[in-house]
């Protein structure tokens, strides 16, 4: 028997004031409750009560045992009390994740209306260079794009996003335009710092065609909207995402380059720690935000 079980049984059975009332009340008999007594006290080392054939009285022992003892059963309640609840109502700290550029374009003002839904929840935001190891954080959502490698984790879809090919129209002018993927090798390309595997490696398909491009240029950065700030002041071809390129695409400021290409995508997923049960606050900002970007189709300019 467990320690809280046994914390329960001994607690009831004064209460009951006999073996007998006990064990009508449990649907056992007065040896198995006697039993289960004997057990008790041989595990703590002590009597816990004084049996005679009329009444039960409680040692200097059991006393203490009894106080302390329904005070944390109590506790307990409460405290499952508070958890249940906290799975109907969404309420208390909720850790959050995102990167720095698309945190601050889309889930900071995502959050603003979560907030205003629901007013009980504190929602700490914390935004990095790259998608973190949430459970090396405790965050209970992270925001990530393309796949998902951690079998650990439930990943649910928010948006599709591409990454697209792009350049400034004055840098096209000059170095003119990219036809096939491996023409990229004698451009200006502006490589993303973002790992160090495969950096400066671009990996493009068309239909069952698949290039592999390994690029250079004179600039790069750990900082996708440093890079991005290259590409709009003409200094080469950037790979980017849709919600980041979007507005420029539309405005002319960049183009589209290698059209009929594609890299890889970099769909947006909500990410959480794979549990049987979550908490009402995790559920409702997830579910909140499948809400707001199914609401916003596209990167358009008042979306993004």
């Amino acid at each position: 028997m467990d320690a809280i079980s046994d914390l329960d049984f001994f607690v009831r059975l004064v209460k009951q004031g006999s073996l007998a009332s006990l064990a009508r009340e449990l649907g056992l008999t007065p040896p198995a409750i006697s039993t289960r007594l004997s057990q008790l006290e041989k595990r703590l080392g002590v009597r816990l009560l004084n049996r005679t054939t009329r009444r039960l009285s409680v040692t200097h022992e059991g006393e203490m045992y009894l106080a302390t003892g329904s005070r944390l059963l109590d506790d307990l309640q409460e405290l499952e009390r508070t958890i249940s609840s906290s799975r109907a109502v969404p309420k208390g700290l909720l850790r959050v994740n995102a990167t720095f550029g698309f945190g601050r374009r889309h889930i900071a003002p995502a959050v603003i209306e979560f907030a205003r839904r629901y007013p009980q929840v504190e929602v700490q935001l914390e935004l990095t260079d790259r998608a973190l190891n949430l459970a090396d954080k405790a965050f209970d959502v992270g925001i990530w794009f393309g796949t998902v490698p951690d079998s650990r984790m439930v990943a649910r879809k928010l948006a599709g996003n591409r990454r697209l090919l792009c350049a400034a129209p004055a840098y096209l002018r000059t170095a003119g335009t990219p036809t096939v993927p491996h023409d990229l090798q004698t451009h200006q390309c502006i490589v993303l710092r973002e790992s160090d595997a495969a950096y400066g490696t671009w990996h493009l398909t068309r239909g069952s065609k698949r290039e592999t491009v390994k690029v250079r240029g004179t600039l790069s950065t750990n900082d996708g909207e440093t890079a991005l700030l290259w590409a709009l002041a003409g200094f080469g071809v950037l790979t980017r995402s849709e919600w980041d390129v979007q507005a420029h695409l539309q405005a002319g400021r960049l183009k589209l380059v290698l059209e009929d290409w594609a890299l890889p995508d970099a769909d947006i997923f909500a990410v959480y720690p794979e549990r049987m049960n979550l908490s009402a606050k995790v559920s409702a900002f997830i579910d909140f935000l499948g809400e707001w970007f199914a609401a916003r189709p596209g990167w358009s300019d008042e979306n993004s």
